[in-house]
């Protein structure tokens, strides 16, 4: 892979299953276990074989000058190109707006997408194209892979209806020619292969696979998600359970109990309060009179008087008494 690996990241959608917090930022910037989910996102590619050789093609629309932003003041050292996607039509017609980009191999993936894989085997991958898999109990909300008798992809097949086939596709390929997968993406775009108005990647693959393409699958065990409140407190349960809980670094507070696994910024402000477990706090938020478990709250929060579980507080929110589960954008005050 001499010549520079370009990796796609599509996050122009409204992020609107995570609303109220994302009518002012996008989903990539919520944060979960002390970092967001972009730095999550970036963090997949370190076992890359050769991580400086790469750029990175974000595909941004609503909010996206946040993301800009943020990677200019946190990650400015990134080669990153930025295409706008003002018109919904699809994961396809993401791509191919970034088509002048597109030659040499390339990654894509799903800006709300986490999964625990080792990248160093790309240095000598012999496939065309690789899709990474899980195997899951109902398959039947995924796409998943179909397998010839050879072990390589056949097929994907959206939302499958019977359960035989559960090696769901999680939103992570390589494709050792991206130009091919444009070329693919044109050819279903003249075809009108799509699905309610939207270009699905799914078809443009179908396409390369019916050209001669060779794809394998890798299996992955963790796949974590981040476009749902839920699925947000569900993977900072497990990110503070793998390695994020920082409650051997906190310097102990009068008046605190810190039950971990907890991350609980160097700039937050606690006191009189119980924290944890699966509780992260950000920069500058003050937390006073609570106890808090499985809770998220972001930068610059103001909680006092509360007892929550299964909740996230925007940034800069202001909450105050009151005993239930919350979910409270950016910039809020509300009395319990």
């Amino acid at each position: 892979m001499n010549e520079r690996l370009k990796i796609v990241i599509p996050m122009a959608g409204f992020g609107t299953r995570l609303r109220p917090h994302t009518w002012s930022r996008p989903k990539q910037l919520i944060t979960i276990g002390g970092q967001t989910v972009l730095d999550h996102v970036l963090s997949m590619f370190s076992t890359l074989p050769d991580p400086e050789n790469v750029e990175y093609i974000f595909i941004i629309g609503y909010l996206g000058e946040k993301i800009k932003d943020y990677m200019q003041a946190n990650h400015p050292e990134l080669r990153v190109q930025y295409v706008v996607q003002e018109e919904m039509r699809g994961q396809s017609h993401a791509i191919y707006l970034a088509r002048e980009y597109l030659h040499g191999p390339m990654l894509m993936v799903f800006a709300d997408t986490l999964i625990e894989t080792d990248l160093s085997f790309l240095a000598d991958e012999q496939a065309d194209a690789v899709a990474w898999v899980k195997a899951v109990p109902d398959p039947r909300r995924f796409g998943v892979a179909k397998l010839g008798q050879n072990g390589l992809v056949e097929r994907i097949i959206e939302k499958p209806r019977d359960l035989s086939n559960n090696l769901a596709v999680v939103g992570f390929y390589y494709f050792r020619d991206a130009h091919a997968l444009v070329q693919a993406i044109e050819a279903q775009m003249a075809q009108e292969r799509q699905l309610q108005g939207e270009y699905y990647l799914a078809d443009a693959i179908n396409i390369l696979l019916e050209n001669g393409a060779t794809m394998r699958t890798q299996r992955v065990d963790i796949w974590l998600d981040a476009g749902t409140v839920e699925a947000v407190l569900e993977t900072n349960r497990y990110l503070l359970g793998h390695g994020r809980d920082n409650s051997d670094q906190v310097s102990a507070r009068e008046g605190v109990l810190i039950v971990p696994p907890v991350f609980i910024h160097p700039e937050a402000h606690v006191e009189a309060s119980v924290i944890g477990p699966y509780v992260s706090l950000g920069a500058g938020c003050e937390v006073r009179h609570c106890v808090l478990e499985d809770t998220i709250v972001e930068r610059a929060a103001r909680i006092s008087g509360l007892s929550l579980t299964h909740s996230l507080i925007g940034e800069n929110a202001v909450v105050e008494g009151g005993s239930r589960s919350v979910n409270i954008g950016d910039h809020s005050v509300v009395n319990i």
